[in-house]
């Protein structure tokens, strides 16, 4: 599995933050599963948002800032996008991928129209996709690369990237919206 960090050459610059944050949290579990660390994402985020306020899904934590529910939709949008380009990059699918913007994405989510749970519950089907989706990769899979928003990157570091954005965003909802409550 995709234990092994990804070296520069498989990811864009901007996705560093990313492979750190995952491999942060890998020490911080003790462990270097980056599997187990997928599975366990969901988890720390409902313990971590057991007990919060009810109206915490709609609570920005400065001016022009997402709500604790838009950065949460935008989790779950954006694991779909890395997701769908490691199945490409996976199956050999040479095709360059285009990049997004999250920031178009994210009024489109339509968060306020939706309770936390239930934002909570479409990020917790998401991931449960993509975790089938990692443990049926072979070692040919993970070390294949193609291209996305213009720059390689490697099933391995896509892996490493999902997992990283999430715990990325982990920490902004623990010491961001929470903390400010």
């Amino acid at each position: 599995m995709p234990s092994l960090r990804p070296s520069t050459s498989e990811h864009a610059p901007w996705a560093l933050p990313y492979i750190e944050a995952t491999e942060a949290a890998l020490a911080a579990s003790g462990s270097d599963d980056v599997v187990k660390l997928l599975e366990s994402q969901p988890g720390l985020l409902r313990k971590m948002l057991a007990g919060a306020p009810a109206d915490i899904g709609a609570f920005a934590y400065a001016p022009d800032k997402w709500t604790l529910g838009e950065s949460l939709l935008h989790v779950a949008d954006t694991e779909r996008v890395f997701a769908y380009r490691l199945l490409r990059v996976a199956r050999a699918d040479g095709t360059p991928l285009p990049g997004f913007d999250q920031d178009a994405w994210v009024p489109e989510s339509r968060a306020s129209r939706r309770s936390l749970e239930d934002i909570i519950g479409e990020l917790e089907s998401v991931r449960a996709a993509t975790l089938t989706l990692v443990r049926s990769l072979d070692d040919t899979a993970l070390t294949r690369t193609g291209t996305a928003s213009n720059h390689a990157v490697s099933s391995r570091a896509l892996i490493w990237m999902i997992t990283g954005h999430m715990a990325h965003h982990l920490g902004i909802t623990r010491d961001r919206y929470l903390a400010a409550r």
